[in-house]
């Protein structure tokens, strides 16, 4: 999987949600749920596509915040499949 560039990176991060951020070799963003269980439950949504897809995300849980970091470690930064993933994870946050 090739390496986004800094130009590439930008014109696909304006197809996922706005909440995303670039930081450093990843792309991360916090989610609030109401509570751990709903936290919890997304993260186990997560972690089904992510396995699925062979690409697993950085994360932190705190209660009822998820804290995500995407990037593809072979290719050393940020590739489609962290903008595909993103994406996904967008898909199922939205649901809750």
């Amino acid at each position: 999987m090739k390496k986004l560039n800094q130009q590439e990176i930008t014109a696909k991060m304006s197809a996922i949600d706005s909440a995303w951020e670039i930081k450093g070799k990843f792309i991360s963003r916090e989610f609030v749920f109401k509570n751990f269980v709903e936290a919890f439950s997304f993260m186990t949504a997560v972690a089904l596509i992510a396995e699925k897809s062979a690409h697993h995300p950085n994360w932190e849980n705190v209660y009822n915040k998820v804290t995500i970091s995407l990037s593809t470690h072979d290719a050393d930064g940020i590739t489609e499949k962290d903008i595909d993933l993103a994406t996904a994870i967008d898909k199922i946050s939205n649901r809750n």
